[in-house]
Protein backbone atom coordinates (compact mmCIF):
# COMPACT_ATOMS: atom_id res chain seq x y z
CA UNK A 1 0.00 0.00 0.00
CA UNK A 2 2.50 2.20 0.88
CA UNK A 3 4.42 1.50 -2.25
CA UNK A 4 1.54 2.08 -4.41
CA UNK A 5 1.12 5.68 -2.01
CA UNK A 6 4.64 6.43 -3.03
CA UNK A 7 4.37 5.83 -6.82
CA UNK A 8 1.02 7.93 -6.91
CA UNK A 9 2.38 10.80 -5.32
CA UNK A 10 5.82 10.68 -7.41
CA UNK A 11 4.03 11.00 -10.83
CA UNK A 12 1.65 13.41 -9.78
CA UNK A 13 1.78 15.12 -12.95
CA UNK A 14 1.05 12.04 -14.88
CA UNK A 15 -2.58 12.11 -12.46
CA UNK A 16 -3.00 15.88 -13.23
CA UNK A 17 -2.98 15.14 -17.31
CA UNK A 18 -5.43 12.27 -16.73
CA UNK A 19 -7.87 14.46 -15.00
CA UNK A 20 -7.60 17.24 -17.06
CA UNK A 21 -8.33 14.68 -19.67
CA UNK A 22 -11.21 13.01 -18.44
CA UNK A 23 -12.79 16.78 -17.62
CA UNK A 24 -11.93 17.82 -21.46
CA UNK A 25 -13.47 14.17 -22.39
CA UNK A 26 -16.58 14.65 -19.99
CA UNK A 27 -17.52 18.32 -21.82
CA UNK A 28 -16.58 17.12 -25.05
CA UNK A 29 -19.80 13.86 -24.72
CA UNK A 30 -21.82 14.67 -21.93
CA UNK A 31 -22.58 18.70 -22.86
CA UNK A 32 -25.41 20.24 -25.29
CA UNK A 33 -24.32 23.32 -25.51
CA UNK A 34 -21.58 23.58 -28.87
CA UNK A 35 -19.06 26.40 -26.70
CA UNK A 36 -18.80 23.82 -23.85
CA UNK A 37 -18.05 21.17 -26.27
CA UNK A 38 -15.40 23.61 -27.78
CA UNK A 39 -14.01 24.45 -24.27
CA UNK A 40 -13.84 20.81 -23.77
CA UNK A 41 -11.94 19.99 -26.77
CA UNK A 42 -9.51 22.70 -25.78
CA UNK A 43 -9.11 21.21 -22.41
CA UNK A 44 -8.71 17.99 -23.49
CA UNK A 45 -5.65 19.13 -26.03
CA UNK A 46 -4.07 21.01 -23.42
CA UNK A 47 -3.41 18.03 -21.34
CA UNK A 48 -2.08 16.12 -24.03
CA UNK A 49 0.10 18.59 -24.51
CA UNK A 50 1.34 19.06 -20.83
CA UNK A 51 2.08 15.39 -20.98
CA UNK A 52 4.06 15.85 -23.95
CA UNK A 53 6.08 18.45 -22.87
CA UNK A 54 6.33 16.79 -19.19
CA UNK A 55 7.91 13.62 -20.76
CA UNK A 56 10.50 15.06 -22.98
CA UNK A 57 12.13 16.70 -19.41
CA UNK A 58 15.34 15.22 -17.64
CA UNK A 59 16.73 15.80 -14.40
CA UNK A 60 19.79 17.37 -14.42
CA UNK A 61 20.03 18.07 -18.56
CA UNK A 62 20.39 21.47 -20.15
CA UNK A 63 18.93 22.84 -23.81
CA UNK A 64 20.99 21.12 -26.77
CA UNK A 65 23.23 23.79 -27.83
CA UNK A 66 26.88 23.00 -28.38
CA UNK A 67 29.12 25.84 -27.98
CA UNK A 68 32.47 24.31 -28.97
CA UNK A 69 32.43 21.32 -30.96
CA UNK A 70 35.64 21.44 -33.16
CA UNK A 71 38.26 21.34 -30.44
CA UNK A 72 37.10 23.74 -27.79
CA UNK A 73 39.73 22.47 -24.80
CA UNK A 74 42.77 20.68 -24.51
CA UNK A 75 43.40 17.26 -25.92
CA UNK A 76 41.21 14.30 -27.44
CA UNK A 77 38.38 14.05 -24.48
CA UNK A 78 37.82 17.61 -24.37
CA UNK A 79 35.70 17.39 -27.54
CA UNK A 80 33.40 14.55 -26.60
CA UNK A 81 29.95 15.18 -26.51
CA UNK A 82 27.62 13.20 -24.16
CA UNK A 83 24.10 12.93 -25.76
CA UNK A 84 22.84 12.27 -22.08
CA UNK A 85 23.39 15.54 -20.79
CA UNK A 86 21.57 17.40 -23.10
CA UNK A 87 17.22 17.44 -23.49
CA UNK A 88 15.43 15.85 -26.42
CA UNK A 89 13.79 18.78 -28.30
CA UNK A 90 12.04 16.54 -30.61
CA UNK A 91 8.64 16.53 -28.22
CA UNK A 92 8.60 20.29 -27.68
CA UNK A 93 9.07 21.47 -30.83
CA UNK A 94 6.16 19.21 -31.93
CA UNK A 95 4.02 20.26 -29.22
CA UNK A 96 4.46 23.82 -30.72
CA UNK A 97 3.26 22.23 -33.49
CA UNK A 98 0.10 20.60 -31.92
CA UNK A 99 -0.64 24.47 -30.27
CA UNK A 100 -0.37 25.62 -33.11
CA UNK A 101 -2.83 23.36 -34.76
CA UNK A 102 -4.81 23.58 -31.84
CA UNK A 103 -5.50 27.56 -32.09
CA UNK A 104 -6.67 27.23 -35.58
CA UNK A 105 -9.00 24.09 -34.38
CA UNK A 106 -10.53 26.44 -31.93
CA UNK A 107 -10.90 29.25 -34.24
CA UNK A 108 -12.23 27.55 -37.04
CA UNK A 109 -15.06 26.15 -34.28
CA UNK A 110 -15.82 29.41 -32.90
CA UNK A 111 -16.26 30.59 -36.30
CA UNK A 112 -18.53 27.56 -37.03
CA UNK A 113 -20.50 28.54 -34.05
CA UNK A 114 -20.58 31.87 -34.81
CA UNK A 115 -22.27 30.96 -38.56
CA UNK A 116 -24.31 28.33 -37.06
CA UNK A 117 -25.85 31.10 -34.16
CA UNK A 118 -26.38 33.19 -36.73
CA UNK A 119 -28.54 30.71 -38.86
CA UNK A 120 -30.47 28.96 -36.12
CA UNK A 121 -30.22 31.27 -33.07
CA UNK A 122 -29.33 28.49 -30.61
CA UNK A 123 -26.32 26.62 -30.12
CA UNK A 124 -28.14 23.47 -28.36
CA UNK A 125 -27.21 20.20 -30.01
CA UNK A 126 -30.87 18.91 -29.14
CA UNK A 127 -32.48 22.11 -30.41
CA UNK A 128 -30.33 22.18 -33.71
CA UNK A 129 -31.06 18.20 -34.39
CA UNK A 130 -35.03 19.09 -34.09
CA UNK A 131 -34.85 21.96 -36.47
CA UNK A 132 -32.59 20.18 -38.81
CA UNK A 133 -35.27 17.39 -38.78
CA UNK A 134 -38.15 19.28 -39.53
CA UNK A 135 -36.49 20.14 -42.44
Amino acid sequence: MEDLLSLVVAKYNYWLYIILMMIGLYAMIAKNNLIKKLVGMNIFQTAIILFYVSIGYKSGATIPIIESAHGGGHGAGAAVIHAADYINPLPHVLMLTAIVVSVATFGVAMALCVRIYQRYQTLEEDELRMRLSEK
